[in-house]
């Protein structure tokens, strides 16, 4: 307020008018203040090119209510100005208006940690490190000696996953929590996955600041300050209006005004035409507050990151606004509660094609995010954890046992289908099951150990994996197949034992007495 007054009094060309045959000096014509104001406020930094000609009109106006301008004949309070040639003038007094200076504080602005540099006293070249390199033969014999033998193995190390990788997992994995809490077979019927920017989705997560706004890369697509301005002034009310603002009757419902209009001219609405069906399903989750909270934090992800900025600052305001007792009534006949859901209901949620129901659904849904817009509007911290950790998880080096396939390239993300519970018993069972089915028919077939060994390795599956060696040998007879007995051969007869027929016992005369 105070910036603009002063650039207009010192910009104002003031010259000598004449006006019904009589002369005024140091005064100037209605269309030379208008095309003086326009453009200073279009090379303003904090106005720019967007004021338009009609919103010039309308400061000047406000200009001559508060006696900033005045008429030839030294009238003002009314908003009478218009476009045309009547000839105003500069009151004597100053009408700038006083306001103490901020502190100046001293402290340095923190700086963000760049995370590509490496931190002061940590270079690698003042660490000593040992370098093994780990192949699957010596992985073998190390484990060997710890655990004993062990089907031969290998390392195998993933390929790197690029930045469009990640990107994708996080657009798979965010689908796929989505579908499961909104409790749909699939999400084709609300939503096309097509249109969903996996870019959009990290951006949101990870571009925030520290009270979790999105911050944007491309600056362009900014809320113009002078919006910015209007809407911290009313969310803060009364403190941040006590510095900078103007304070005359009615000024409050300018500024609510002013927002109004701004977010009531846009072509689609911050929660876009294409996610509309998704955001409306939303509403039968309602009646359980926290899946919908769930449902609506991981759907705001897939906006834009425009649209999320500026539905955080929006909704923001919204509740601030309606919770506060100091701000005077921005209206005389409805509520601040029920005047803000009326005022940005549509630029929030409608659909492309116009219907009754949009109004309400709208309303219903916009009630529910300014009671919960704190949740809502921030990154889901489960979610986040779980994509994470499955990142992690696909980067680690993974140990290959012989005769399993390798996997060297990623499978594309697919999404979830729901099955049912009995089918997901069985792939449950046979999931785990086969690897060990495996596992045991190599032992069996391995002709390289000794049957001593052998019988030890069944012995201790048995003992680990019942079931699974149960299916294998069923009956002790199936068992007894795999290490047939020998016949044992009888001893040959000695033949020398043949040679001599039995004779009985006789006596003789060395047993006489």
């Amino acid at each position: 307020w105070n910036e603009i007054i002063e650039l207009f009094r010192a910009g104002m060309p003031l010259r000598k008018h004449r006006c019904r045959f009589k002369s005024y000096e140091r005064c100037f014509k209605a269309s030379e203040a208008v095309d003086c104001l326009h453009e200073l406020l279009g090379s303003n930094q904090n106005f720019g090119p967007e004021v338009t000609r009609d919103q010039t009109v309308k400061l000047l106006k406000k200009f001559l209510k508060n006696h900033v301008i005045e008429d030839i004949k030294g009238r003002w309070g009314k908003e009478d100005f218009e476009d045309d040639g009547h000839l105003y003038r500069f009151p004597p007094s100053s009408p700038l208006k006083s306001y103490p200076k901020k502190p100046s504080c001293g402290k340095e602005v923190i700086k963000f940690p760049d995370w590509n540099e490496p931190k002061a006293g940590t270079s690698q070249e003042h660490i000593p490190v040992k370098f093994v390199t780990m192949n699957s033969e010596m992985w073998y014999k190390r484990h060997s000696i710890a655990i004993g033998e062990v089907p031969a193995c290998k390392l195998v190390f993933r390929r790197e996953l690029t930045q469009t990788n990640i990107e994708e997992i996080w657009k798979s994995m965010t689908l796929s929590r989505l579908q499961k809490v909104l409790g749909l077979d699939s999400l084709d019927e609300v939503l096309d996955t097509k249109l969903v920017n996996s870019k959009h989705i990290v951006q949101n997560v990870y571009n925030v600041n520290k009270q979790g706004i999105v911050t944007l890369e491309d600056k362009s697509k900014e809320l113009p300050h002078w919006i910015l301005s209007a809407m911290k002034c009313l969310a803060n009310w009364p403190s941040y209006s006590d510095l900078k603002q103007p304070t005359y009757s009615g000024f409050e419902r300018d500024v609510f005004k002013t927002i109004v209009d701004y977010f009531g001219q846009m072509k689609e609405p911050l929660l876009t035409f294409h996610f509309f069906d998704i955001f409306v399903s939303v509403l039968g989750l309602l009646q359980k507050p926290s899946k919908a909270v769930e449902a609506l934090q991981i759907s705001c992800l897939l906006l834009p990151p425009e649209n999320r900025k500026r539905l955080q600052l929006l909704v923001r305001m919204m509740a601030r606004i309606s919770l506060n007792q100091d701000l005077p009534p921005l209206s005389e006949s409805v509520r601040t509660r029920i005047l803000m859901v009326q005022a940005f209901s549509r630029c929030i949620l409608c659909s492309k094609d116009e219907i009754d129901l949009d109004e309400l659904l709208a309303a219903k849904l916009v009630s529910f995010l300014m009671d919960n817009y704190q949740e809502i509007l921030s990154v889901p911290s489960a979610l986040k954890s779980s994509i994470e950790d499955h990142v992690i998880h696909l980067q680690r080096v993974q140990i290959k046992y012989a005769g399993a396939d390798s996997d060297a390239a990623l499978p594309p993300p697919s999404f979830c289908h729901q099955i049912s519970a009995d089918e997901f018993e069985y792939q449950r069972a046979t999931g785990s099951q086969e690897p060990l089915a495996a596992l045991l028919e190599e032992i069996v077939m391995n002709k390289e150990i000794s049957v001593k060994d052998k019988k030890k390795k069944l012995k201790q599956f048995q003992k680990s994996y019942p079931e699974v060696y149960r299916v294998r040998f069923p009956t002790p007879e199936t068992e007894a197949m795999l290490f047939p007995e020998k016949t044992k051969q009888k001893p040959p007869i000695l033949m020398w034992a043949l040679k001599k027929p039995f004779q009985p016992f006789h006596r003789t005369r060395s047993f006489r007495m």
